[in-house]
């Protein structure tokens, strides 16, 4: 099978055989509409997107139990509602040993008669549960530098790769990827109902350094196949690119896959084996946007460079002439 998948990637390059990506632009596009319109959408009609507490401010509380002991969160969410009925906490596990409660922000009086009864409901002693509160402000300060973090990072992003690639019009095509992955990956957080942390904002920012990356890679290929030197009159523009697609997505599958398996791993061991929420958080966000990240450079990005320069006049007059001898010769390799 590895030699099978190895030749077939080797026609790709040579160019023995084709698969129509810049073609079938629409198709790919109508994809990624309806996406996006499902990761706006969806966690809009559920309510919105669940912020951590260090987002929105509140109270937490940690209970410390006993190694063996069954970790029951629902004796923590009966614990709370009889101290403020109607009240909707968020528990969750932390590690071996420990539960996690958060709440809205309490008053003093208030956490104090919940360490209590959280105390009570796990038959621990009062010390073993410990209290901390997050302020709105703070909250609201810690939302306020992520989004400068993210627009400084898509600024300089955009700035680098219309200096390396020397034209704006890669740099905005790597943009439209890079949006679309964001809003994707953001979208599944939003209808899982999985909270949004600084861990998570980190694993944003990281996914859309990787899409970058492998963008980059395609489009490197790209400028060469376009060069004025190697942009001959047997292909058009479009199908110069579509070459330059096929001949990278094998290295993009495999780099792709490569960086996938240790994120599992990562996710699996953080979330199901340590408990660890802030692994949990990044290798979520990682696992995501790889994976859209992937789909976004060889369906999006590129089709929407090939958009935005063919109707450059050398461009077209490229691509007639080229049609013109294409209709005279012998056809190209078949496209699947």
């Amino acid at each position: 099978m590895a030699r099978s998948f190895s030749e077939f990637g080797n026609a790709l390059y040579t160019g023995e055989k084709s698969i129509n990506f810049i073609g079938r632009w629409k198709t790919w596009f109508l994809v990624a509409a309806i996406m996006i319109l499902i990761s706006i959408a969806g966690p809009l009609l559920r309510g919105g997107f669940t912020f951590g507490i260090e987002f929105t401010g509140g109270s937490q509380f940690q209970v410390h139990i006993a190694e063996g002991q069954k970790r029951d969160q629902a004796l923590a969410t009966k614990a709370v509602d009889e101290v403020l009925p109607g009240s909707a906490p968020r528990v969750s596990l932390v590690g071996q040993t420990d539960i996690r409660v958060q709440t809205e922000q309490l008053k003093d009086a208030e956490a104090q008669e919940i360490r209590k009864a959280l105390a009570n409901a796990y038959q621990v002693d009062e010390s073993e549960v410990t209290s901390s509160y997050i302020g709105a402000l703070w909250g609201q300060d810690i939302t306020r530098q992520a989004v400068i973090a993210l627009g400084v990072f898509i600024l300089f992003a955009a700035l680098v790769m219309a200096i390396y690639f020397r034209t704006w019009k890669m740099s905005l095509a790597a943009l439209i990827a890079l949006f679309h992955d964001l809003i994707i990956t953001a979208g599944v957080y939003g209808l899982t109902g999985f909270e949004i942390t600084p861990a998570a904002m980190i694993g944003f920012l990281t996914i859309l350094g990787y899409s970058l990356y492998d963008t980059v890679v395609v489009f490197d290929k790209i400028r060469e196949n376009t060069a004025p030197g190697e942009l001959t009159e047997r292909r058009t523009f479009g199908q110069a690119v579509n070459l330059a697609v096929n001949q990278t997505l094998v290295r993009s599958i495999n780099t792709s896959v490569v960086a996938l398996l240790p994120v599992a791993s990562i996710l699996f061991i953080g979330a199901f084996v340590l408990g660890a929420g802030t692994l949990r958080d990044i290798a979520l966000a990682l696992f995501i946007g790889i994976l859209v990240g992937a789909y976004s450079t060889i369906f999006i990005a590129a089709p929407a460079y090939a958009l935005l320069r063919r109707g450059e006049p050398a461009i077209k007059k490229h691509d007639k002439r080229a049609e013109q001898l294409a209709a005279d010769s012998e056809p190209e390799p078949s496209v699947v």
